[in-house]
């Protein structure tokens, strides 16, 4: 299960109000199948076609705390 927190939820609209648009289910995708991935202490960073998602797991739910894009 993936959830979004507040700020990764907001995260949606302050990349809209610079024309960076993505959806939930590009997240998920990165999350799911990377390109590449990377673990600090207990974070995860994905990358994948341009989009780069930092989160972490807690007893089984992955928890998105923010993403942006990357080239």
């Amino acid at each position: 299960m993936v959830y979004f927190t507040k700020y990764s939820d907001q995260k949606f609209e302050i990349l809209n109000k610079h024309q960076v648009f993505f959806r939930k289910e590009q997240i998920e995708e990165v999350i799911t199948a990377p390109d590449k991935v990377s673990k600090k202490n207990k974070y995860y960073y994905a990358r994948k076609e341009g989009i780069k998602v930092i989160y972490r797991k807690e007893e089984g739910v992955i928890r998105v705390i923010t993403f942006f894009p990357v080239k």
